[in-house]
């Protein structure tokens, strides 16, 4: 097959290996749809970059057209002279913009007078043309070769569309793995949004399951410490703690430095770093090449920091995983919020029960420390009857409360150490239900209201202060009562001293099934051991969480 370019055209032209796939790919095309070679035109410059099958003269007119025609949709006759007929064709769909052009005959066995005319035109050889139009055995109009590179164009344009929409749709699906995966990585954290769930255990379980949908070599949580964090209860956090998952680049104080630059302007946006970034020599971490970084933020206050470190391929984390990481990071933050409110109002209210308990020793010294014994018993004695552990919480709070009505008796009859009158026995029965109305209106304690109301009441219905019987008296309150009874039985008081325990465990045998619940009772003796330890251990600060102990 002839090449006609002259060598000045010749001397821009490249090979079909330099073109991009695409435009390789349109211009086979067209050799195959046409037989022929056509000439491949720069649409920016006008220069011609392969060569076709006939060269133009005076390239500079038809190059012209050709940049006219690089940004056109569709292909347009470029020399309509018979014998000859020109097409510029479009590359649609490549960058940077191409223009092929294509010489055919427009019709067949032309004579020699009609070469001579059109060599003229094209300045080329006479005798040139002839050769190449002797090879020719085919011959298109002007119409039908416009027809045809239209319908060409037009199969470009729907290759096109369909790779865009392929693509679209491995986008598509693509986000929606990504969002599925974050659905239901959120899925599984909200169902773990419990109170009792400390927030560093649901940041544990939130690495844990971030490592199956985030690429990257390590994950950390920060959770930073709690503000004005109390110390009474020993679980609060008081500095910072570094939760990881997979070999992280930096310990907890490195950590710390990281995020010091963001922390006085918290970010709305997660942070994605990547190369050329932490390439640089001014970047405080070598060890970081890619990360995301987000905060645990709820109502303005930071609770600490979510982060990705170094992609698997080494490749750059971008949005996905930042999207990620911010979904986990709101549930985090809203948690550790939620714990720490928790935290406060548990705080007050254990500020309240503690302030409560002092003022019931305040009023009567001698009794010291007997609310909290009763409280201890009362827990031993429900861990031999099976309590659950919520029973075993407000049975704790049952024997530290239940005497707090004594706040409203007279400190004369409170303290009296003869026998008191009738009249004076009946303003100590009173406690109870002082007790209980000093304590009802506090939802709190709504499960210890019935306990300091019927802690007095007696198995056969001889007790006070509503003579209940049998199995209508709480369950708590009658755990309680024992445990009441064997302190102060058991104690010491400035009018006499604690009663011998021999004597005391024959009082509750005589009144196992009458004065007290005969299954308490033989509880008592099964525990029997552990109580009378109970009674000798004095201790200097209540904690009100009795799991601590038990």
């Amino acid at each position: 097959m002839s090449l006609l370019l002259t060598d000045s055209h010749n001397s821009s032209a490249s090979s079909a290996h330099d073109l991009s796939p695409e435009a390789a790919r349109s211009w086979t095309e067209l050799r195959e749809q046409f037989q022929q070679n056509f000439a491949l035109v720069d649409g920016e410059t006008g220069e011609v970059l392969l060569p076709g099958e006939v060269s133009f003269g005076n390239w500079s007119v038809w190059g012209a057209l050709c940049r006219e025609l690089a940004t056109a949709a569709r292909p347009q006759i470029l020399l309509d002279e018979p014998p000859l007929v020109a097409i510029a064709i479009p590359l649609l769909g490549v960058e940077p913009a191409l223009v092929a052009v294509g010489m055919f005959l427009a019709e067949p066995e032309p004579d020699d007078e009609q070469l001579r005319a059109a060599a003229q035109i094209l300045d080329c050889a006479p005798q040139t043309l002839a050769d190449w139009a002797a090879r020719r055995a085919d011959y298109w109009s002007p119409a039908a070769l416009e027809r045809a590179a239209a319908v060409l164009c037009k199969n470009w344009q729907q290759a096109r569309q369909l790779a865009k929409q392929a693509q679209d749709i491995d986008q598509l699906a693509a986000n929606l793995a990504s969002t599925y995966e974050e659905i239901s990585l959120v899925y599984r954290l909200t169902q773990s949004l419990k109170l009792s769930c400390r927030d560093e255990d649901l940041g544990r379980l939130a690495l844990q399951w971030l490592t199956d949908a985030v690429p990257v070599e390590a994950l950390a949580v920060q959770f930073l410490p709690l503000a004005e964090a109390s110390t009474l209860e020993g679980e609060s956090r008081h500095e910072t703690v570094l939760l990881t998952e997979g070999p992280c680049p930096l310990d907890n104080e490195q950590f710390s430095q990281l995020v010091a630059p963001y922390a006085l302007q918290l970010p709305k946006h997660p942070i994605v770093i990547n190369p050329p970034l932490t390439q640089e020599p001014s970047w405080p971490f070598p060890q970081i090449r890619q990360l995301v970084l987000v905060p645990l933020v709820e109502s303005g206050h930071l609770f600490g920091w979510i982060a990705a470190f170094n992609h698997l391929e080494d490749r750059e984390l971008g949005t996905v995983e930042g999207s990620l990481l911010g979904s986990v990071a709101s549930i985090l933050g809203i948690h550790s919020s939620n714990t720490d409110l928790y935290r406060q109002q548990s705080e007050l209210l254990s500020g309240t029960i503690r302030a409560l308990t002092s003022a019931i020793d305040a009023k009567d010294p001698y009794t010291c420390g007997h609310s909290d014994r009763v409280a201890r018993v009362a827990v031993r004695l429900g861990r031999e009857l099976d309590c659950t552990t919520d029973q075993l919480k407000w049975l704790y709070l049952s024997g530290l409360l239940h005497d707090v009505g004594k706040i409203g008796i007279d400190q004369e009859v409170l303290r009296k150490p003869g026998r008191l009158t009738e009249t004076e026995y009946e303003h100590i029965q009173t406690h109870a239900p002082i007790g209980f109305r000093i304590l009802d209106g506090i939802k709190q304690l709504d499960q210890v209201l019935p306990v300091v109301l019927h802690h007095h009441e007696a198995w056969d219905g001889t007790g006070y202060p509503s003579r209940l019987s049998g199995d209508s008296i709480p369950l708590l309150a009658r755990i309680v009562a024992v445990a009441d009874s064997y302190d102060a039985m058991g104690s010491d008081r400035p009018y006499r001293k604690g009663m011998p325990i021999d004597r005391l465990e024959e009082i509750f045998q005589a009144g196992s099934g009458k004065q007290w619940d005969a299954a308490v009772i033989e509880a008592y003796f099964r525990a029997r051991a552990d109580i009378h330890g109970i009674s000798d251990e004095k201790r200097c600060q209540i904690t009100l969480d009795p799991i601590q102990w038990m």
